[in-house]
């Protein structure tokens, strides 16, 4: 009976990873197929170093890739430089400094914000956030790239801190140990023994709080607004590779037009970025691993 019951749960596991690869393959043959179209009309040259974004225009038609990575690049930068700071800092305050008390009780309190759905976050944005900032800096317009990157940052912030607050729970306590016996403070402790030897831990959280910000659509789609152009000021209105898409697809574009099927040409530019950067932390998970075994 034991042995059916592990050979049932066994094919059953083997069933949804099977479901898990076909699924993937599906979307990679949509996206592929569809793009393939899309660039026997479209060189992928042009694609990929044209500066001008503008599908709208029948007559000459712009469809350069950048402008739209150039945004996605700018919100995703800003959320990055505000989250990994904080998420580090919060993570070595739970680690190092909070009672087991105060830990089981900020933790959870703290992973509560991914639960809050992407929408709310757009809202708070555009109806709190960024009137807040006009009262600083009044020319200011409604849509822009430093509103959306700021929420972003409060989205990915519980990716970065609790990966982090795994990763230093991980380090052997025999390592703070020897630093404390040295006479070294729990700061110096922190920063100096126990941040680096979980570096590789802190930066999968790092490149993971990276792609989901990379793949964020309702907060980029409400804040940022829709204008395409190449820019890195944060103080000026952006549209991203996710923003184009929805706006596109919940559009009345023509099935099986150009505009449509760039839809899957930036679509396959996003999930081939994102995939590299989940390659990476992949790599890096694997020789974290490693390097305590």
């Amino acid at each position: 009976m034991k042995n059916w019951t592990e050979k049932a749960i066994e094919k059953f596991l083997a069933l949804s990873a099977g479901i898990t690869i076909l699924t993937t393959l599906g979307i990679l043959w949509v996206l592929f197929s569809e793009s393939i179209d899309f660039f026997s009309e479209i060189s992928i040259l042009s694609f990929l170093t044209d500066k001008e974004w503008n599908p709208a225009n029948e007559q000459n038609p712009k469809y350069g890739v950048l402008v739209l990575l150039s945004g996605t690049l700018l919100t995703t930068s800003i959320a990055v430089c505000l989250a990994v700071p904080i998420g580090l800092v919060i993570a070595v305050f739970l680690r190092e400094y909070a009672s087991d008390k105060i830990r089981r009780i900020l933790k959870p309190l703290l992973e509560l914000l991914a639960a809050v759905p992407t929408v709310v976050y757009g809202y708070f944005a555009l109806a709190v956030l960024t009137p807040f900032l006009r009262m600083l800096l009044p020319d200011l317009p409604l849509f822009n790239a430093l509103s959306a990157g700021i929420v972003m940052s409060i989205m990915i912030l519980p990716i970065i801190s609790s990966l982090s607050e795994d990763a230093l729970n991980a380090v052997p306590k025999s390592l703070r140990e020897a630093s404390y016996g040295l006479g070294a403070t729990t700061l110096q402790t922190a920063f100096r023994v126990v941040v680096p030897s979980a570096s590789s831990g802190i930066m999968v959280s790092i490149i993971l709080g990276i792609s989901r910000a990379i793949g964020e659509t309702m907060i980029v789609v409400m804040a940022a607004g829709t204008k395409p152009q190449l820019t890195f000021n944060p103080l000026e209105s952006v549209m991203t590779i996710t923003t184009y898409m929805a706006e596109t697809a919940s559009g009345d574009v023509e099935f099986g037009s150009l505009r449509y099927k760039s839809i899957f040409a930036v679509g396959m530019a996003l999930f081939v970025f994102t995939f590299i950067l989940n390659s990476i932390s992949f790599y890096i998970k694997r020789r974290f691993h490693a390097q305590y075994e």
